[in-house]
């Protein structure tokens, strides 16, 4: 396994690419994987088209001045509708979104529920609640940004987001098939390469990497094609609707066989979401990511999310194409 070359693939920054972004060629690479969690299957060869991707996730300094330029208010500070949202109770009808909170005590970990909650005035200003800032956190992730929100981001910055196969491609820097952005080793030598959860999730977080929360984009090694935090630290959303299975959907996915991407995707809804609200595709990880809960750290890894979610550990990163 070579750092910066893809498969098929000429060297991954061939011209200039404008202030923090790597130009990436494209080509074919291994995509997914058959060891790991269902959703990931199968591994299989995907070619992707050149394009330039963002060193790190938008930071809380960037997306404040995308605020400051355009008025933007984010989904958590707008209240929900109750038509929206049938049997809603009137608590959760109100602007927030959702925060992370350690139990007290063991929890079962089949359901999210004991871990996260709803949290009015929860937005990307005061991530955890009113009574929290990102005052010091310029150069932090941010978070509590909805897919909307990430979007019109891109929209103004003249980028969009990546597509799930472009993102996994820049993941994996260059290593065909490998488990994370470095390597076959977690913590090669010993050393923590991301930012993810140590100690017993949900209770105990030992932060042996430095960080409880989010950590600064760029505070771990970037990967072979020189990009930071694309494991660990927030999830990231893509532009791809998501699909159990890659292979029963190849048609209408960015996963499709080589060069036969299509633009018609269709939305994925989670039955059990009586909002019946359709779910994008995350990558990446986050800080709350354990080995003994959610093994999501790699670049195969993959996530649906609510397009209406924001919360504590998810942001974005965009790109420009052609």
């Amino acid at each position: 396994m070579q750092p910066g070359i893809g498969l098929g693939s000429s060297p991954a920054r061939r011209t200039v690419a404008p202030t923090g972004m790597i130009h990436l060629s494209g080509g074919l690479f291994r995509m997914g994987s058959d060891r790991h969690y269902p959703e990931e299957a199968p591994a299989r060869m995907v070619r992707v088209d050149a394009f330039t991707i963002d060193v790190t996730p938008v930071t809380n300094a960037q997306f404040a001045q995308f605020v400051t330029a355009t008025g933007h208010v984010t989904q958590a500070e707008i209240a929900p509708r109750a038509e929206d949202y049938p049997g809603a109770l009137p608590e959760y009808l109100k602007p927030g979104s959702a925060v992370f909170e350690a139990p007290r005590a063991p929890v079962p970990l089949g359901t999210p529920l004991p871990w996260w909650r709803y949290v009015v005035g929860a937005n990307w200003r005061h991530p955890y609640g009113p009574g929290s800032s990102i005052d010091g956190l310029g150069d932090h992730p941010v978070v509590q940004v909805a897919y909307a929100d990430a979007l019109a981001y891109a929209t103004w910055a003249g980028k969009a987001l990546p597509t799930e196969a472009e993102w996994e491609f820049a993941a994996r820097g260059g290593l065909d098939g490998a488990d994370f952005a470095w390597g076959e080793d977690l913590t090669p030598n010993g050393r923590h390469m991301a930012n993810t959860w140590q100690g017993r999730f949900p209770t105990e977080n030992l932060a042996e990497d430095g960080y409880v929360h989010t950590s600064p984009v760029g505070a771990f090694p970037p990967n072979g094609y020189g990009l930071y935090d694309m494991i660990g630290n927030v999830w990231e959303w893509t532009e791809d609707w998501y699909a159990e299975r890659l292979d029963m959907r190849a048609a209408k996915s960015c996963c499709a066989p080589p060069d036969a991407r299509s633009p018609d995707r269709e939305a994925s809804i989670d039955p059990g979401d009586p909002a019946r609200v359709p779910r994008k595709v995350l990558k990446g990880g986050s800080h709350l990511c354990a080995p003994s809960y959610c093994q999501r750290y790699r670049p195969a890894a993959r996530q649906p999310e609510a397009i209406d979610t924001a919360t504590t550990h998810i942001g974005f990163r965009c790109v420009l194409r052609g």
